[in-house]
């Protein structure tokens, strides 16, 4: 008998196997350096708080009952100059035994039906780079590459670029530090100072 397959929105009893679902494909792309594994509560605490986001949700696919895969769906505007919206799809991952049944097929599908729904205009899909099959698969369905993401924490960032620095940058850097204590001074200046009571006479 074939496996049934359907896609619906994640509920919160599905946490546990959602953290399961992260946990491979954050070995699968080496994202497990970047990223701390979340839990049980802080994954259910995130499908409370999309549940009532009108513009993201999570969903999940299903083979006969079984949840075995997830994508992360937000309706965000294409670019700062336009006015239209896109669909993207992230952190989209089937497990290795429900692949080659239509699972990631139907994920996309239902990203496409939202679209159409919420009268977006284009649908994006994030892909790691090194996933050949997965970007494959993608191409296949008529999404073409445009950019590559990269990921790095803040204090990473802020670290290499204090190793980096050039003499426009530090300039910029010092700049900003000196308008930023003028500010602190100011808002100082403009405190007033409140002189302290002076004891009551006890009449001694």
């Amino acid at each position: 008998m074939l496996p049934v397959l359907a896609v619906r929105d994640a509920q919160l009893e599905d946490a546990d196997v959602l953290v399961r679902l992260w946990g491979q494909m954050s070995a699968g792309i080496g994202q497990s350096r970047l990223l701390a594994a979340p839990s049980p509560a802080t994954a259910r605490a995130a499908i409370a708080r999309l549940a009532a986001e009108p513009s993201a949700r999570l969903i999940v696919g299903e083979l006969t009952g079984e949840v075995c895969a997830l994508a992360y769906l937000r309706r965000t505007p294409i670019s700062p100059l336009h006015d239209e919206d896109t669909v993207t799809v992230e952190y989209l991952h089937v497990n290795d035994e429900a692949r080659r049944h239509g699972v990631g097929h139907a994920l996309i599908a239902e990203a496409a039906a939202w679209a159409e729904e919420k009268d977006s205009q284009h649908v994006a899909v994030f892909a790691p780079a090194g996933a050949r099959e997965s970007n494959r698969f993608l191409a296949r369905l008529g999404l073409g590459q445009a950019g590559v993401v990269r990921f790095a924490s803040t204090h990473t960032v802020r670290r290499r670029l204090a190793a980096d620095q050039s003499p426009n940058l530090i300039a910029l850097l010092a700049a900003r530090r000196t308008a930023l204590a003028r500010r602190t001074a100011l808002l100082r200046a403009r405190t007033p100072v409140i002189p302290p009571a002076a004891p009551e006479s006890t009449g001694m």
